[in-house]
């Protein structure tokens, strides 16, 4: 079986121990000319942008697959203060 440590709050296997990074933010993309992105503005998700539309197999600067917006949504108060660490 997998070992584990335990710190009285958490178990993580051993192959996390020392590790302190987090997931401090959760990203979402969504195709701009199908969906509106109802959803995120209803739940509070930051609209940040859009994807260029270049595909990792396409054509080289040219639009290949559909452009998507690209939604963040904080998921700890100081995520900012984790990103610039």
């Amino acid at each position: 079986g997998a070992r584990s440590s335990h710190d009285g709050k958490t178990v993580r296997p051993d192959r996390y121990r020392g590790l302190t990074a987090f997931a401090s933010l959760s990203m979402a993309v969504s195709e701009s000319d199908r969906f509106a992105g109802a959803c995120y503005k209803a739940a509070n998700w930051s609209h940040v942008g859009q994807t260029k539309g270049r595909g990792k197999l396409g054509p080289a600067g040219k639009q290949s697959v559909p452009i998507k917006d690209i939604w963040l949504y904080p998921l700890d108060r100081r995520f900012r203060a984790h990103l610039t660490r």
